[in-house]
């Protein structure tokens, strides 16, 4: 749900550009607008999440994400777009950490890494199943953009009725000395046998400034920066796919869908040589050699960008490809990093902190296509893929094969 609406609005600006006669302005807020909601729902709705639970927001969110994307169909204006996709993205910025969260907590060290990896492996799923509904509804007319923004609707509310009945996470229960709860919860899911003695007694408060504090600030300065470095391109990418591969030449209807399919089926493929070598070779060496291909990746679109369509979409395709290891990373480490009592907050925190960085890269790249063109913009990101790289060398951990309590404690 969050890959298809967050990647969806690139195709549909094809559209309603002329439709609304959106300047360029306009066109960057609008394509921006969602990812400034996750950075504040990120980080307000984390802390939120850790101080009142996982359960009661686990629902909420989805709600209005269905209202707010009905309400795409209705509007007249770059403005109202704007101001409903931030609110999309507060309800999306607050799903990062209330759904991390709860699956981290349910599942059992063995499948931890690999089930986190999977949910974020599904944000490319997501990206690549809007690029399809959007082609096939483009046929729809002049208000076809209307029907392709509306069409999220129909995966959150699925999504919706499959979240219907979902358990408060135990481990926050006993976080809060709800004891008899946790229990109750954990042998029903998981049976009779299971003892959590040695889980009582840890009764922590939540406090949002622990994040900045003793080892927790180091591990919280990695989060949101590698996660920044990951996501600047990734998202411009997404969001004007169809512009940046119309300046590198391929240009035509047929052209820019299938390039664009192709590039996010390599995002997509490229999660699962990830989330099979993490368990086996560590998090710390496939998040450091994953950065370096991308970077590769980037300046291959930097240096060749008058090459032919098969150069072209090599580069993306090496990038895409690559991203598959910080992607599933960036849900992985922040909740195996911080303890129950602030992990929510560390992945609003993280969410919101790769925001402020992706918000302004997406807003920013319409105009750097304009006015620096297609290879200065991508030596650009090569540039900040490059830091993401230096960022992991000096301060990625390594976290494979520990319990939640043994990841989280202090060094």
């Amino acid at each position: 749900m969050d890959g298809y609406i967050l990647t969806i609005i690139g195709v549909a600006l094809t559209q309603m550009t002329t439709q609304l006669d959106l300047t360029t302005f306009w066109s960057a807020m609008v394509g921006a607008s969602a990812l400034l909601g996750l950075l504040v729902g990120g980080a307000l709705f984390g802390y939120i999440t850790d101080l009142v639970g996982r359960h009661v927001m686990y629902t909420l969110d989805l709600i209005a994400i269905f209202i707010f994307s009905v309400l795409q169909f209705f509007v007249n204006s770059g403005l109202e777009l704007t101001i409903i996709r931030f609110l999309m993205g507060v309800a999306i910025g607050a799903d990062y950490p209330i759904a991390t969260a709860l699956l981290a907590e349910f599942s059992p060290k063995k499948h931890r890494g690999r089930m986190l990896g999977i949910l974020m492996s599904m944000w490319y799923l997501g990206a690549l199943v809007s690029y399809i509904v959007a082609f096939l509804l483009m046929n729809l007319g002049d208000s076809a953009w209307r029907w392709i923004l509306a069409s999220s609707a129909v995966p959150t509310l699925i999504l919706l009725v499959m979240r219907w009945g979902t358990p408060e996470s135990p481990r926050w229960l006993l976080s809060k000395n709800r004891v008899e709860e946790a229990e109750d919860i954990i042998k029903d899911v998981y049976g009779e046998e299971v003892d959590l003695s040695h889980e009582t007694g840890k009764v922590e408060k939540t406090r949002f400034k622990k994040m900045f504090e003793g080892i927790y600030l180091k591990r919280t300065l990695f989060i949101g920066l590698f996660w920044t470095f990951q996501v600047i391109p990734t998202f411009a990418l997404y969001t004007f796919a169809p512009q940046i591969l119309g300046a590198f030449g391929l240009k035509g209807e047929n052209t820019s869908f299938i390039s664009e399919v192709v590039i996010s089926f390599f995002y997509l493929i490229g999660c699962i040589p990830a989330l099979l070598l993490f368990n086996r070779i560590g998090r710390r060496p496939v998040i450091i050699w994953s950065f370096f291909m991308m970077t590769i990746g980037m300046l291959i679109l930097g240096i060749f960008p008058n090459a032919s369509i098969f150069v072209v979409l090599l580069g993306f395709s090496i990038y895409a490809f690559f991203s598959g290891g910080p992607s599933v990373l960036d849900y992985i480490y922040p909740n195996e990093l911080f303890p129950t009592d602030i992990r929510a907050s560390a992945v609003g925190m993280g969410t919101a902190f790769s925001r402020i960085g992706s918000f302004i890269g997406t807003f920013l790249l319409p105009y750097s296509l304009t006015y620096l063109g297609v290879s200065a913009t991508m030596i650009i990101m090569a540039v900040l893929t490059g830091i993401g790289l230096i960022v992991s060398i000096a301060w990625a951990p390594e976290t494979k094969g520990k319990t939640l309590a043994e990841a989280s404690g202090s060094e």
